[in-house]
Parts: structure tokens; sequence; C-alpha cells
């Protein structure tokens, strides 16, 4: 079986790493095929299975550009030799039109769309022209998932999606992996004292994430604290330079992307976001999973998805509102072992309890045979063909 795969990016966020993992999942019976519309941005393929059958087509049309009927038809062409086709965000719904215009008249496979949340183009609001957009690309489309009650209500009323078509799977990992605490010196560049305190996150370092924010909100906290941010992107330079500003510059650290968090992120005493915009975010499934309390903006699910025990640390998503800030939150977690202990501890029991990866990886499972007909479609009896993959922990050359 041959699956394509339609990325906005394949670079190692949360949405590219859930579907490599899912992709390892299906074993070496199943042939892939990725295309990134962003040309070079391949990160995730660093977590792939060495014994999979994966290719990066450089001659797929561009899945950029204007919508014209020349460049879909070229498009739909290229999807012919396919059983099945997974396109991902809006960086590749011209391709879901594509298919809706020429399926039929092609004979093209089936299509599922992943939606996962947006860019900082609509961190602030959805753009009504875009959602006309996904309303007839997506006629077209065998299912649509999405991995958040609110992007789900999206799905349902501004994109008039049918239940039918419409599956809700929440993201998932394998939380056995988070139990163990990671050496001190596991990162490049920045090694865990005694009594050294971690304030940490992974995230693309991309505006949405507003990772200045999350410097700023750091600074207030006492020397013994570090922050260190896992990933990597155009931020870097704006990141550094909030951290010099504030004088902070010697305790806030960016080591790179982390290819397995779980070798990591327990490391951190406190896991935090500072985004304007997250849907479900498989990093604060990783932090509950390693026992850690959450401070974020109540952005997306992130309030409902950490335990009751949480709540309280998850603050308002813009801070003029009165109430909780980050800074705050932060501080309150920092000054009290205790409180940090009986929080993460209801975190991680809630993300054994909800959120492991094998109800995740039977989910997509249903989807993808439902959607290509193919009932024999199965994902490998285990997942932990990717624990091969776990002394690829650092990849310091990916920048």
């Amino acid at each position: 079986m041959r699956i394509l795969h339609l990325h906005s990016s394949f670079a190692a966020g949360g949405k590219e790493l859930r579907a490599a993992r899912l992709m390892n999942a299906f074993g070496p019976g199943v042939a892939h095929d990725v295309v990134s519309a962003q040309v070079g941005e391949l990160g995730a393929a660093v977590v792939l299975d060495p014994a999979l059958e994966v290719g990066f087509p450089t001659d797929f049309p561009s899945l950029q550009g204007r919508p014209t009927p020349p460049r879909l038809w070229r498009i739909a062409k290229a999807m012919r030799d396919y059983d099945l086709v997974l396109t991902y965000n809006w960086g590749a719904m011209d391709a879901v039109l594509a298919h809706r215009l020429y399926a039929g008249l092609l004979q093209l496979p089936a299509l599922v769309h992943h939606e996962d949340g947006f860019n900082e183009d609509e961190a602030n609001g959805l753009k009504a022209s875009r959602n006309m957009f996904r309303r007839l690309a997506l006629a077209g489309a065998a299912a649509l998932v999405v991995p958040s009650r609110r992007l789900e209500g999206i799905a349902r009323d501004a994109w008039r999606q049918p239940s039918r078509r419409l599956h809700f799977i929440p993201n998932g990992i394998d939380c056995a992996a988070f139990i163990d605490k990671p050496r001190p010196d596991v990162l490049p560049g920045v090694v865990k004292h005694e009594g050294d305190r971690w304030v940490g996150t992974l995230a693309g370092l991309r505006p949405v994430k507003d990772l200045p924010r999350l410097v700023r909100a750091f600074a207030g906290l006492p020397q013994a604290w570090k922050l260190v941010i896992l990933g990597e992107g155009p931020e870097r330079g704006a990141i550094l330079a909030e951290a010099e500003r504030l004088g902070v510059s010697g305790r806030v650290h960016l080591p790179g992307f982390v290819a397995d968090p779980s070798r990591a992120v327990g490391l951190f005493d406190i896991f935090a976001l500072s985004s304007r915009s997250e849907q479900f975010p498989i990093s604060v499934v990783e932090a509950m999973a390693a026992g850690l309390p959450v401070a974020a903006p109540a952005v997306g699910d992130v309030a409902d998805m950490v335990a009751a025990e949480n709540r309280a640390f998850i603050v308002p998503a813009d801070e003029r509102e009165a109430g909780t800030t980050l800074a705050s939150a932060l501080a309150q977690l920092a000054g009290a072992p205790s409180l940090r202990a009986r929080v993460g501890a209801a975190n991680r029991a809630k993300a054994q309890a909800e959120y492991d990866e094998a109800a995740m990886i039977a989910a997509y499972r249903a989807v993808y045979s439902g959607a290509s007909g193919r009932p024999e479609l199965a994902f490998a009896a285990s997942v932990d063909r990717s624990a091969a993959l776990h002394a690829r922990t650092v990849n310091p050359d990916h920048r």
C-alpha cells in the first residue's frame, strides 16, 4: 500500500512528529511519500524508523501558489498512483481542493485531511475567506481529523462539516517512556547540576509561540532557576535578544531540537507554554506524563487537558484581563516544591488514563482503513520499534 502525505511543513513540530509516529506504527509493509509545502522543511524525518520505505519526492507540484485550474490539475494528477492521500493543515488545502475538483475524473484515491491549529496569521481570529475555501475543498474529503474540542466546534460551525466526516482524535503518546528521569547531561551545552531548577518548554521557535513572552515571565524567578527551550526556528535571535535585554541571558538556554522528548522533558521542574494559539499540544501531554505541573495561557484545549489540580496555573490568554499572569503562575509553582509534586502527580495520572497512544493509534487506524476501503491496513503489532530511535535523543545538526 502506498500513502501520500502532503504537509504544510514537515519540520519537527507536534503534528509532524505525530504523523511520523503513526508512520512508524504502520510498519514496513506500507510505503510513504512525504511532501512539504515549505521546501526543505523535513526535520521530523529524524524520528522515522529506518526500516520504513519513505520517499521525499522533489518533483511533486508545489503546494504553494494561486489555486488556478492548471496548477490544481497538476497536483491532482500527482495523487493518482497512491492508495490513500493524507493532507495536513492550511498549507496543504490547495491539494484538498484539487482532489475535490478532479477526484472523479482522475479516479483519485480517498483523501483524509488533518487540522491541528493555526499559524500567527489566524492566531487572533479565523479569516472568512479561508473558512469558505475550507468548506468548498473539504466537501470531497473522506474524513477530517481534529485533535481538540475547540477545533471540532470550528469545523462543525465555521466549516460546515457533517458529523459523518468529522473525527475527534486526541493526541496520545507513549506515557510509559516518560516515567524514568533523564540523565542530567543529556542535552548539549547545558547540564542540570545539583540544586538547579528548570522551567522548560518544547516548541518550534516561531512567532505564534511567543517565546519572548516566556522569557519575560521567567525573568523574575530566583537565580537557581534556568529557562530551557527545546526547539529550533526563526525566532531564536529574538528570544536571545529578550533574555539579554532583561539581564537573564546566562540563565536562558536553547540546546536545539530534541528528537525524543522522553529523554529530556523529565529534567524540567515546571513545563511552560506562552503560545498565542494552540489546540491540543502534544508537548503538554508529554509534560503531564513526565509528572510535571504546567503553566500556560488558556489557548485551545489546554485548560481541559491538564488535571483539575493544575487549572489554577492556566492563565488568561490575554494578560490584560484580570487574573493570574504567566509570571505569577511560574512564581507560585517555583516557590512550592510540594505543590509542584502534587500537581505533577495528578497530571501524570490523567495522562496515563486518557492520553496513552494506543487509543490514538487505534482511532487513526479505523479512520484510514475506513477511508481507503482497505480493512487489511494494519499498524505494526507494537510501536516499540520506536525504541530503536531513543538513542537519537538530540540531533545537533538540525538548525
